[in-house]
């Protein structure tokens, strides 16, 4: 449960699948978004998450391919939830770009942009059987998810005013 030590091509892609997007969004961020209000343990716990992710990523080649066993369906859901992850972008990139885009479900999973990556880091985590990455992406969860919804909240509260 612990990992072996070694380089992942699989923690890289999942990576690259993460950045990608984001690296977009910092040209096509909201309207009215403005995260200097956002809860400061929550960002800590964010950050961390982040940094715990992206290490654990990189530094298990638990996480790359191996011969199909019933085992690999992990490693199946956690790339379905990549995928779907990149398909909430391509919406997001479509809308016109409100915080209500940015906080948006996608086929009933709340708050997806923020949900559904931290699902797929989770279950990576299992595939590989490599603790470390679960308990980052608990971590993570608790800060981006939580995050996301304060904004959602904010948008909600901004509209029945």
């Amino acid at each position: 449960m612990t990992g072996t030590l070694g380089f992942s091509r699989v923690g890289l892609a999942f990576l690259l699948a993460l950045l990608a997007p984001n690296l977009l969004w910092r040209r096509c961020k909201p309207r009215n978004y403005d995260p200097s209000g956002e809860n400061r343990i929550l960002l800590a716990l964010e950050r961390t998450g982040q940094v715990w992710v992206t290490c654990a990523a990189l530094a298990f080649r638990d996480f790359d391919l191996r011969p199909w066993t019933p085992w690999c369906w992990w490693l199946v859901g956690a790339a379905a939830l990549m995928v779907l992850y990149e398909l909430w972008w391509l919406r997001y990139f479509r809308s016109e770009r409100t915080m209500a885009d940015f906080t948006a479900s996608l086929l009933g999973i709340p708050v997806a942009g923020a949900s559904l990556p931290v699902a797929a880091f989770f279950l990576l985590g299992v595939y590989g059987r490599v603790i470390w990455m679960p308990l980052g992406a608990a971590a993570l969860g608790i800060g981006h998810i939580g995050i996301h919804l304060c904004h959602r909240r904010e948008i909600r509260k901004e509209s029945n005013i």
